[in-house]
Formats: structure tokens, C-alpha cells, sequence
């Protein structure tokens, strides 16, 4: 007889467990051409590009113009050395018809029938072919303070003369001779020696102006008819 003490219980296995149901897959509908939030995006994209076009254009407004690269008197040829190049930003079309632009064709000879500076816009209208056989050079001493230092040759200026002892009656009362204009009006500068090197005798600095010919007994007249004139100078530009 065969005893079952001691004899392994086999355990019962356990049932299986069922796997998990899987979830439908969900698709990402499309909006449709109603669905407001496409025209939102649509409208951002539009505002996006419209800004970013005119930043663009906004941001190099500038036209490449010629300027003079140092002083040059009335009647000098200008050459190639002569000139240089700058980016500079215009009001108007009206002021920028006023100057040569590096697209335009320059005249054959840039003859100069006035004065400009270093750093002055080459104009149009200071270009010509005509004679200068009529343009002097006329001295005109002036105290150092009534000319301004930047003065130098190129420069256009006007000059101004006052009586400084135009009195009138036994008084002593000073004349009322109007709003003062200029004996000279826009003349070139040929020479302006720096203040240290032309002071003369009489402290005076002498200013070297390049003016037409019938100019030169009109300024002596109006020097003198005054008892006491004093000569200063205005620069342009």
C-alpha cells in the first residue's frame, strides 16, 4: 500500500490573464477651408511677409552719390582722383535731381565754375564749359574774428560790408542803412592762409576771392562811400 504522506501537492496554475484592449487609432482631422483658425494663420503669414518686404526696403534707402575729395577752386578740371563716392539718404527726388549720381554719366570735362569744398556734393549746376576769362582774383583783408576758421580754399562765401562809423547829425546818432546784404554774394575762395601764417602789419588775414571782373569796382565803391568799413565773411554750406 503505497502511503501519500509526504507526496507533492501539485498547485493549481493560475488562469491567463487577457491582454489589454488596444485603442482605436485617432486621426488628426484636417481643418476645413471654414475653420477660422486656417484664415487666422493665413492672415499672420501675410502680415508677416508684408512687414518683412518693407523692412527691406526701408532698410537701405540710401543713393550712392558723388562728393569732392578735397577743395577745389572755380575753374579747375576735376579728374577721376578727384572725386569719391558716399551713400547718403535724400528727402526728396527734387534734392537729389540737384546732384550727380554714381549711375549717372558724368560730362567729359568737369570744369568748375565755382568753388567746393572736400566733402561736397559734385552739383550740376556747378559744371560748365563757359569761358572764365572774366573771373579775377580779388585780396580782401579781414580782422581774424570776422572770418570763420573753416574758411579755406574752395569755400563759398558771402562777404559783407558795414560803416562802422556811419553817423549822422550832431547827435552823433548811426545811420539806418536797411537790412544788410552782401557786397558779394556766393564767390569762391582761392586762397585763405591759416590765421598764424597771414596776419599782416594791421592784424588784418587776407582772404583771396575768385569773382567776375565787373564785381571788383562794385565792392571798391561800396568800400568807399563808408568812412569806417569793416569786411567779414560768411561761409556757405
Amino acid at each position: 500500500m503505497t502511503s501519500t504522506l509526504g507526496s507533492p501537492t501539485a498547485s493549481p496554475t493560475p488562469p491567463a490573464t487577457p491582454p489589454a484592449p488596444v485603442p482605436p487609432a485617432s486621426r488628426v482631422a484636417r481643418p476645413g477651408w471654414r475653420d477660422p483658425r486656417l484664415w487666422v494663420g493665413v492672415a499672420i503669414v501675410a502680415a508677416s511677409v508684408i512687414l518683412g518686404s518693407r523692412v527691406l526696403a526701408s532698410a537701405d534707402d540710401t543713393v550712392a552719390v558723388w562728393v569732392v575729395a578735397e577743395d577745389a577752386a572755380a575753374g579747375e578740371v576735376l579728374g577721376p582722383d578727384d572725386l569719391e563716392t558716399a551713400r547718403l539718404r535724400f528727402a526728396d527726388d527734387d534734392r537729389l535731381a540737384r546732384y550727380f549720381t554714381v549711375d549717372d554719366a558724368l560730362p567729359e570735362a568737369l570744369r568748375l565754375r565755382r568753388g567746393l569744398g572736400a566733402g561736397d556734393l559734385l552739383p550740376r549746376d556747378a559744371l560748365g564749359e563757359e569761358s572764365l576769362a572774366d573771373i579775377v582774383e580779388l585780396p580782401v583783408p579781414v580782422a581774424p574774428l570776422l572770418v570763420p576758421p573753416a574758411v579755406t580754399a574752395g569755400s563759398v562765401v558771402d562777404v559783407y560790408v558795414s560803416d562802422r562809423g556811419a553817423t549822422s547829425g550832431s547827435q552823433g546818432r548811426r545811420v539806418d542803412t536797411g537790412p544788410a546784404r552782401p557786397a558779394l554774394a556766393e564767390v569762391t575762395v582761392v586762397d585763405a592762409p591759416r590765421p598764424d601764417d597771414a596776419f599782416a602789419a594791421s592784424g588784418d588775414r587776407q582772404v583771396v576771392l575768385a569773382v567776375e571782373a565787373s564785381a571788383v569796382s562794385t565792392f571798391y565803391g561800396v568800400l568807399d562811400a563808408m568812412s569806417d568799413p569793416v569786411v567779414s565773411i560768411v561761409r556757405r554750406g
